[in-house]
């Protein structure tokens, strides 16, 4: 399977405003030509970012049906095998990169796969970098009318 690996950030940052950057918008752009692989926490971390966003008043009740019909739309098929490389691999790749159980599961299943790893989070591209995963780059028409429009912005996540 080609494609890329979405992270959860990414994914949310196309329902926020303020998160928005030329980054998200191309990983969006290119899932017209690939499709996309995501662990099978991903939607619960996408509930979790929207649940969140309505309770700190970020985002109405309303933005969220098409927020969610978007992703319905969209290649973006879920790993069976999450759960089961949960406490091997993903545990390992959690303790020897310093970071969360969650976060590993896209190292994880990019690796696995072979896929690009598209993320806002700055740990996670690193540790992708170092365990020789692609990280996701843009090379967009959209990204560049974005830059060149001073719509979007760069967004990183510490």
């Amino acid at each position: 399977m080609g494609g890329v690996t979405i992270d959860a950030s990414v994914a949310l940052a196309w329902c926020y405003p303020d998160e928005q950057s030329r980054y998200s918008y191309a990983v969006l752009e290119s899932l017209g030509t690939s499709p996309a692989l995501v662990p099978s926490l991903w939607p619960l971390e996408i509930a979790n970012g929207l649940l969140v966003g309505e309770r700190r008043l970020r985002l109405a009740r309303s933005d969220v049906t098409p927020f969610l019909e978007l992703l319905n739309a969209l290649p973006i098929e879920i790993d069976d095998q999450t759960a089961a490389r949960a406490l091997t691999h993903t545990l390992t790749l959690a303790c020897t990169h310093s970071l969360s159980a969650y976060d590993a599961a896209y190292l994880e299943l990019s690796m696995r796969e072979g896929l690009a790893l598209a993320t806002l989070d700055q740990r996670l591209k690193k540790a992708a970098r170092t365990a020789g995963v692609t990280v996701f780059e843009p090379r967009s028409r959209v990204a560049a009318r974005l830059r060149a429009s001073g719509k979007a912005r760069e967004t990183t996540l510490e």
